[in-house]
C-alpha cells in the first residue's frame, strides 16, 4: 500500500495555485520537507477514482482519463497532488526545459519531444505523456537517450490503513422537530490531514483524522471539501451532509453504517461528483422519517435557493454508487435514491465489483432526474406507490441534449412497483457490457407499465420478465427495437406498443398474455424468434397514438381491451423479411395479423393460430354468422377477420405462411380440411403442429400444398413459448 501525505511543496503551490485533490492550505507548504504524520491511507487506485491510476515503478502516480489519454492531475512519490491547469500551457509550450514539479496541458505542436510528431497528451514537469497501441508512455525531456518509460495499471486495495491518532470527539444531539431553516453554503475549506474515519454511536459521533474539511453539529456532519471520508456505527438520527465546493469530488465510503435520520441520512447537497462506496463484506443500512422539517438555504451560482430533501440518499449533483459492499435503503417519506443531476450505479474492478442495493420505499426507488446508468450490482427495488427507476428530466434544452435516459448494461434487477417499472422522460436501452442484464419487472398500478419511455425503447441483451398488471408490458411514445436478448412479457393491455414503429430484429420474445400482444403503425419483422398471444389481436398495425390512461370503452385509436373502439384510419403496415414468429389469439372478434393498411411478406416463417373459435355467432366460414365469399382452395372468406385481415390486402412473395384456424378475410391459398393437435401440418419444407382443432389452414410461400407431415428428418426451431417448427 503507498503512502501519500496529500501535500504541495512551496514551489508547486505559488506556481500552480495548489489545485489539489484533497486540497490545500498554508500548512501543507510548511510541511513540504517533512512526512511526519503521513498515513497509510489509499492505494493509487482510490486515489484516482473515476481516473485510471498508472505507476511508473519509481513511486510515482498518474491519474489519466482513459478517454483522451490525458494526464488530469499526479500523486508524486513526495506525496505532492497536482492537477493539470490551463494557465500552464503556454509556459510549457514557451520553456519546454521547465522543471518546476507542475502539470501542463499541451497546446502547441512545439511540444513534440524525442522524434514525436504530434503533442504530448500532458506536460509533468520534465516528463512529456504519449500513448500508442501498447499503452501510456512519457519522455524525460533531461534524458538524451530519450528513453520511453511505459506506465502500468496501478493494483487496487481493499480499504484503508488509519495510523493517525487524531480524534476529535462531539457530544450527542438530537435534532429539533419543529421546522428548522439550515443555512449552507459551498466551501473553500482546504484539508490539512489525513483521511477521516468517521463513527457514530449512541453517545454521539467521533472523527479520526479530522483534516479540516469535517464539521460536525450535533449528529449531522458536514463534509467541506474533497476526497475520501469513511463512515461506520450506528446512530438514531445521523446525517451525512456535503456541502464542498462544486468542483470537488466527494468519496464516502460506507464500512459497516447504520444510519436513521428524521431527514435525509445523506444529502449531497454542494460538489462537483459524490460518490458513495459500500464497503466489500460490510452491510450499510439507511432510513428516513416520514416528514420533512428542515428547510435549507444555500447559494448557488450567486443565487440564493432553498430546498427540502426528498429521498434517504438526495443529492443535488452526479451521484455514483460502486463498491462490492451491501446497501439497504428504507424510504418512509418519499423516494428512495434520489438525485437531481446523473445517477449511475457501477461495476468497478477496482472495488471488488459491483454493490448489492435494496430499496424499499414509498415513491420512487432509483431516481436520477438527467439520466439513470447501471452496469453492475444486484438491485431489489420495491415501492408503494411510485414507480422502480425513473428519470423525468423536463427541461427542453436538457432534453435536446440527450439527457432523461435511462441506460441498463449490466447487474441484477428486481422491481416491484406501485406505478411503473422503469420509465423515462427520454430513451431506455438496455444492453449489455461487463455482463449481462436480467432484469424482473412486475408493475402493478393503474396505466403503470414494465418499460415506460416518452421517446424511444432498445433492446440489445439481456433477459427480461417484464409484468404489467394493469396495462402494457412495454410501450414507447416512439419506437421499440427489439434487437436482441429474451424477453417474456405479460399484460393486461399490450404486450409490446409502439406509436410509431415496432422492429423485430433478432429477440427472442414471448408475450404470454396481452390484449393485442405487438402493435405499432409499422411493425418490421427482420429476426428473431417471437412468440405471442393475446384475446384481442395478435399483431396490430394501426395509424394514431394511444393515449396514456384512456378508456378502452371509449375507443381511443389504438383499439382496446376486447375490441374497444374503431381505428380512426388506415395507416398501419406489416412487413415480414426474417425470423420466425408465431401468433395466437383466442377470443370473440379477434385478429391473429391485423393491419390497416398493408402486410407484406419476403421472408421468414409466420405461423397463425386460432385457439377457440372467433365471432359473434355459430357459423363457421360461408354459414350464417358470416355470409363470406368463396375463395381459392374450396375455403370461403368473411368480413370479419380472423387469421389476417387487412384492409388493403396480404401479399407473401417469400418465406412460410402457415395459419390455423376456422376463418379468415383473405389469404394466398387455403385448404378446407380438418387438423388436430397430434399431427404436423405443412409441406416436407416446413411443418408446425397446431395446440388446436380446426377446418382450415391457410399457407403461401415456399409451402405450395399442406397435408399432415412427418418430421423425424427435419430441423428444429424452438419458439420460446415450448412450440417447435420443423424445416428442411
Amino acid at each position: 500500500m503507498k503512502y501519500f501525505s496529500k501535500k504541495l511543496s512551496l514551489a508547486a503551490s505559488t506556481a500552480f495555485g495548489c489545485v489539489a485533490l484533497f486540497g490545500c492550505s498554508s500548512s501543507d507548504s510548511n510541511n513540504a520537507a517533512s512526512t511526519t504524520g503521513m498515513t497509510s491511507v489509499e492505494s493509487a487506485v482510490d486515489v484516482c477514482g473515476d481516473y485510471t491510476a498508472y505507476e511508473d515503478g519509481l513511486g510515482n502516480t498518474y491519474c489519466i482519463d482513459k478517454t483522451t489519454g490525458a494526464v488530469i492531475y499526479s500523486v508524486l512519490v513526495d506525496g505532492s497532488i497536482v492537477y493539470t491547469t490551463l494557465e500552464e500551457s503556454s509556459a510549457a509550450s514557451s520553456d519546454a526545459s521547465s522543471t518546476d514539479v507542475g502539470t501542463s496541458s499541451a497546446s502547441t505542436a512545439s511540444n513534440a519531444v524525442c522524434g514525436e510528431t504530434t503533442n504530448p497528451t500532458s506536460i509533468v514537469g520534465d516528463l512529456y505523456f504519449y500513448s500508442d497501441a501498447s499503452g501510456s508512455y512519457y519522455y524525460n525531456i533531461t534524458d538524451a537517450s530519450c528513453t520511453k518509460v511505459y506506465l502500468t495499471v496501478a493494483s487496487s486495495s481493499s480499504a484503508a490503513e488509519v495510523t493517525s491518532s487524531e480524534t476529535l470527539a462531539t457530544s450527542s444531539a438530537t435534532a429539533t422537530s419543529s421546522t428548522t431553516g439550515v443555512t449552507t453554503s459551498s466551501s473553500s475549506i482546504a484539508s490539512t490531514g489525513s483521511t477521516p474515519v468517521v463513527t457514530f454511536s449512541t453517545s454521539g459521533v467521533s472523527v479520526e483524522n479530522n483534516n479540516n474539511c469535517v464539521e460536525i453539529d450535533g449528529s449531522v456532519v458536514k463534509i467541506l471539501c474533497a476526497g475520501i471520508y469513511y463512515f461506520s456505527g450506528t446512530s438514531n438520527d445521523g446525517q451525512i451532509m456535503v456541502t464542498a465546493s462544486t468542483e470537488d469530488k466527494v468519496y464516502l465510503y460506507l464500512n459497516g453504517l447504520t444510519l436513521t435520520s428524521s431527514d435525509a441520512p445523506i444529502y449531497s447537497q454542494s460538489s462537483d461528483k459524490t460518490f458513495i462506496v459500500a464497503v466489500s463484506g460490510t452491510i450499510n443500512t439507511l432510513k428516513d422519517g416520514n416528514s420533512r422539517t428542515n428547510v435549507y438555504s444555500y447559494t448557488k451560482d450567486g443565487e440564493t435557493k432553498t430546498d427540502t430533501t426528498g429521498a434517504v440518499i438526495y443529492a443535488k449533483d452526479d451521484l455514483t454508487i460502486k463498491g462490492s459492499g451491501t446497501l439497504n435503503v428504507t424510504g418512509n417519506y418519499n423516494n428512495g435514491i434520489h438525485t437531481t443531476k446523473d445517477l449511475k450505479i457501477k461495476y468497478d474492478d477496482e472495488f471488488g465489483g459491483a454493490p448489492t442495493i435494496t430499496v424499499t420505499t414509498k415513491n420512487h426507488a432509483l431516481k436520477g432526474k438527467n439520466s439513470v446508468a447501471i452496469d453492475g450490482g444486484t438491485l431489489t427495488l420495491t415501492t408503494s406507490e411510485g414507480d422502480g427507476i425513473k428519470s423525468d428530466e423536463d427541461d427542453a434544452t436538457e432534453l435536446a441534449e440527450g439527457k432523461g435516459y435511462i441506460e441498463i448494461t449490466g447487474g441484477k434487477i428486481t422491481v416491484n412497483s406501485g406505478d411503473k417499472g422503469i420509465k423515462a422522460s427520454n430513451y431506455i436501452l438496455i444492453d449489455d457490457s461487463v455482463s449481462v442484464p436480467t432484469l424482473t419487472v412486475v408493475a402493478s398500478g393503474d396505466s403503470a407499465k414494465a418499460l415506460k419511455a416518452d421517446s424511444s425503447i432498445y433492446i440489445y441483451a439481456g433477459t427480461l420478465n417484464l409484468t404489467s398488471k394493469k396495462d402494457d408490458g412495454i410501450h414507447a411514445n416512439a419506437n421499440v427495437y427489439l434487437e436482441g436478448g429474451t424477453v417474456t412479457v405479460s399484460a393486461l393491455d399490450d404486450g409490446v406498443h409502439a406509436d410509431n414503429n415496432l422492429y423485430l430484429n433478432g429477440a427472442t420474445v414471448n408475450v404470454t398474455t396481452s390484449t393485442e400482444a405487438f402493435e405499432g403503425v409499422y411493425i418490421y419483422a427482420n429476426a428473431g424468434i417471437t412468440a405471442v398471444y393475446g384475446t384481442d389481436d395478435g399483431w396490430n398495425a394501426a395509424g394514431g397514438s394511444k393515449n396514456e390512461g384512456a378508456s378502452a370503452s371509449t375507443g381511443n385509436s389504438w383499439g382496446g381491451n376486447m375490441g374497444g373502439g374503431a381505428i380512426s384510419t388506415s395507416v398501419g403496415y406489416i412487413v415480414i423479411t426474417g425470423g420466425y414468429h408465431y401468433i395466437s389469439v383466442s377470443g370473440n372478434d379477434v385478429d391473429v395479423l391485423d393491419a390497416n393498411g398493408t402486410a407484406t411478406q419476403t421472408g421468414g416463417v409466420l405461423i397463425l393460430e386460432i385457439l377457440s373459435r372467433s365471432g359473434s355467432s355459430s357459423g363457421n366460414l360461408g354459414g350464417s354468422g358470416w355470409g363470406g365469399g368463396t375463395g381459392s382452395g374450396s375455403c370461403s372468406t368473411n368480413q370479419a377477420g380472423g387469421l389476417i385481415d387487412t384492409d388493403n390486402g396480404y401479399t407473401i412473395t417469400g418465406g412460410v405462411l402457415l395459419g390455423f384456424g376456422s376463418q379468415t378475410e383473405e389469404y394466398p391459398s387455403c385448404t378446407a380440411t380438418s387438423y388436430t393437435n397430434s399431427n404436423y401440418y405443412g409441406s416436407s419444407s416446413a411443418a408446425f403442429k397446431p395446440q388446436g382443432s380446426g377446418s382450415m389452414i391457410i399457407y403461401g410461400g415456399s409451402v405450395t400444398s399442406v397435408s399432415v407431415v412427418d418430421v423425424s428428418s427435419m430441423t428444429a426451431v424452438n419458439f420460446p413459448n415450448g412450440l417447435t417448427y420443423y424445416y428442411k
